[in-house]
């Protein structure tokens, strides 16, 4: 009887670790389309669940908030086109618009917009957001782009040594900033900005990494290109998950909550990504439990039947 109990405990361990590795990197996909929309692409996503990003109707580009499933359109007053980027919880929205006079920022605080405009530059864009209302972005001057931290107001730039082409698109509550940049080959690097020290993120065996939003755990998302095409992928302090639609021809991940939920787009659907919850310790010890009971009685049966 002492063997079967070890043997029962043993098979839920072993089963255990099966699950544990076969569930880490598995998602539940729900496509996320704006009614009545030729394309939809998600950009952002806060810790509620809300989502934002653009849809175009066919005549122009317009701004979407999509709560529940709900789908709210935002427009810039007098832009001719608008799309936003990113949420943070208290539901203020970044994104980017077009008029007569150039590309602007912009940050929407319950409808009420505020351009964001970097002053002599030619183009600003507004990318993601924290719960403090720090802002990233870029700005192009009329020969580099730069990435942009907005606190306030106050502009900094964010350039990535060596290059020209630099942009910051999401940004976490501890101030950490992810983005891209490209090299003199012409290649995309994502960079990982911690307080002005900055790190290269390029995904093993791929090329052209961008990456383009961080949660407050560190984790980051961003798309990447290989010999099969284009990828989404989550960066775990270095290990590197691909993110794949099921079916699409190529994934890129934009944004991730605090609950690890991630939003993206490929040429075919636009996509929200929910991780499939692990069993629970308990549930795992039930099984276990359950194992070693039927051992037991199948034991005692057998012992019981006459010979």
């Amino acid at each position: 009887m002492r063997k079967m109990i070890i043997l029962a405990t043993t098979v839920a361990i072993s089963g255990f670790t099966a699950i544990h590795y076969a569930k880490a990197a598995a998602y539940t996909f729900t496509p996320i389309g704006v009614p009545g929309a030729s394309t939809t692409q998600a950009f952002g996503i806060n810790d509620a669940g809300q989502i934002v990003g653009g849809f175009f109707d066919g005549t122009s580009t317009h701004g979407f908030l999509d709560i529940g499933g709900s789908f709210t359109p935002i427009d810039v007053p007098g832009a001719s086109i608008t799309q936003a980027f990113g949420i943070n919880n208290a539901g203020q929205i970044v994104g980017g618009f077009g008029d007569s006079t150039g590309q602007h920022g912009f940050l929407d605080t319950g409808g009420s917009f505020t351009p964001i405009d970097v002053p002599s530059a030619r183009a600003t864009n507004a990318y993601g957001i924290n719960n403090a209302g720090q802002i990233v972005g870029s700005f192009f001057d009329g020969t580099v782009l730069h990435g942009l931290l907005d606190i306030g107001g106050s502009f900094t730039p964010i350039d990535v040594p060596g290059t020209s082409f630099t942009e910051a698109r999401g940004i976490n509550d501890a101030g950490q900033i992810v983005g891209g940049f490209l090299d003199g080959r012409g290649f995309f690097h994502g960079f990982l900005d911690t307080g002005g020290s900055f790190t290269p993120i390029d995904v093993p065996g791929g090329f052209n990494t961008e990456a383009w939003g961080i949660n407050n755990a560190g984790q980051i998302v961003g798309g990447f290109g290989d010999s099969t095409g284009f990828h989404g992928f989550l960066d775990t302090g270095g290990s590197f998950t691909p993110i794949d639609v099921p079916g699409a021809f190529d994934t890129i991940a934009t944004d991730i909550n605090d609950a690890g939920q991630i939003v993206g787009l490929s040429l075919d659907v636009s996509f929200l990504a929910t991780p499939v919850p692990e069993p629970s310790t308990l549930t795992l010890l039930s099984v276990g439990i359950g194992l070693t009971v039927f051992c037991v009685m199948r034991r005692r049966v057998i012992s019981s039947k006459p010979f």
